[in-house]
């Protein structure tokens, strides 16, 4: 049970931590539910100590961070610094699921890291409907549970609310130091670290981060626009379908581009959704300009760059406006583009290394939205997570070092602090 403000940044934090990764839970909302009182006084609870999440009704976590609720709910694995895995993957979205689903099958040694919960930006989809084999359509949520019960089920291993802070490739086997202070040592590793939304380059913007602003549109973030406007930012297919996804509970939406329309950037089917649909107003040519509020987000204001702008009474902010790859815990070790993404397919010299999802470093691979000129679709990245393993049997049979003998290599490596 979660006891706090349903607006509040931490609750839907833990909310968006629990659904990510399939626990089950009930929300008392401190700002309308008359039980959160009562709750609050069982649990010796103040306004600041919120929220607070109640394990079995007797044990309390008192603003836990995503790690602690790990931890307490026994959802993450058991991490051992002295063992070096075949391969370690660092992100669980579809690529990176794929790729343990398909490592795993064939006997190698696997390991996921995963800051969140399965399914990365694809998980925040609420209907992929133009995905392989799902006529009706799939959630991005519940396409992620499947493929981690599927790798689990030949053996990989997730470690949850793990986030990677420094990948060391001067050592081998390649150490993933993790944000805990943890170690994790593989053979081979898969960056599949994703992207995520750009901010809002105005002032005001940083104020209302997890206070009005959203960057997903799942369950939780719908529930807290029932009954009111909102405002999605963003003419892609994640933009669409978060615009059509909350119009099933808000009482409009809007749809802000800067463009002339949504067919550039947008699949035909959305497009043809939003266009028909009377809960939702498109704005062509237009962007936000300014931001208000005490506390939380209250009102927005947009409009065409140099002519009249118009103010809304609205809390509710979804910004999908393009990706910033997450590569800065790489820490200089592959090559990068000019945007930050990955180059593959290419050593440090510019010659052809034989794999499309190699990087400049031999053994470290990428796929999904984190590398360089990827398309940016979950078929595609389940493609590139499949057929990377072929890549990556490669990279094993040519550098024949038995999982014994890298299991001495670490303890060696983390009792002298050598890199071998």
């Amino acid at each position: 049970m979660i006891v706090g403000s349903c607006r509040s940044g931490n609750t839907v934090r833990i909310q968006t931590f629990l659904e990510r990764n399939g626990y089950p839970y009930r929300c008392l909302d401190t700002d309308v539910d008359h039980d959160a009182r009562a709750a609050m006084e069982t649990f010796h609870a103040d306004a600041d100590s919120l929220p607070i999440v109640v394990l079995n009704g007797v044990r309390v976590l008192t603003q836990p961070t995503n790690h602690d609720l790990a931890e307490a709910l026994g959802i993450t694995e058991r991490l051992n610094s002295s063992h070096a895995y075949d391969v370690v993957i660092v992100g669980a979205g579809p690529s990176g699921l794929a790729a343990a689903v398909y490592a795993a099958s064939e006997g190698l040694n696997t390991l996921v890291i995963e800051a969140v919960g399965p399914g990365g930006q694809a998980g925040t989809s609420s209907r992929i409907e133009n995905y392989l084999g799902f006529p009706m359509g799939i959630s991005g949520q519940d396409l992620a549970r499947r493929a981690q019960i599927q790798a689990q089920k030949f053996g990989a291993r997730f470690a949850v609310a793990e986030a990677a802070r420094r990948l060391d490739c001067t050592c081998y086997p390649f150490g993933v130091h993790l944000e805990g202070g943890n170690v994790v040592f593989g053979r081979s590793v898969v960056v599949e670290t994703g992207a995520r939304y750009r901010r809002l380059d105005i002032p005001e913007s940083q104020r209302f981060e997890r206070k009005g602003i959203h960057y997903a549109a799942t369950s939780i973030e719908a529930q807290l626009c029932e009954g009111t406007e909102a405002v999605v930012v963003g003419g892609g297919n994640s933009a669409g379908q978060a615009a059509i996804f909350l119009s099933a509970k808000a009482r409009h939406v809007h749809l802000l581009v800067r463009g002339d329309g949504l067919s550039d950037a947008m699949s035909d089917y959305l497009v043809g959704r939003i266009m028909q649909s009377p809960r939702i107003t498109l704005h062509t040519r237009s962007e936000i300009t300014s931001l208000a509020g005490e506390g939380y987000l209250s009102s927005v204001r947009w409009g065409q760059p140099g002519k009249e702008e118009s103010e809304h009474m609205i809390s509710n902010l979804f910004l999908m406006i393009g990706a910033v790859p997450n590569t800065d815990w790489l820490d200089g070790c592959v090559e990068l583009d000019d945007r930050g993404f990955i180059l593959t397919g290419y050593d440090h010299d510019g010659a052809p290394n034989g794999s499309p999802y190699a990087t400049s470093v031999p053994g470290i691979f990428a796929v999904g939205d984190v590398r360089a000129k990827s398309v940016k679709r979950v078929a595609s990245s389940v493609g590139e997570g499949s057929v990377v393993v072929h890549s990556i049997h490669g990279w094993l049979a040519s550098n024949p070092v038995s999982r014994e003998t890298a299991d001495r290599s670490v303890a060696f490596e983390d009792a002298s602090g050598n890199s071998l």
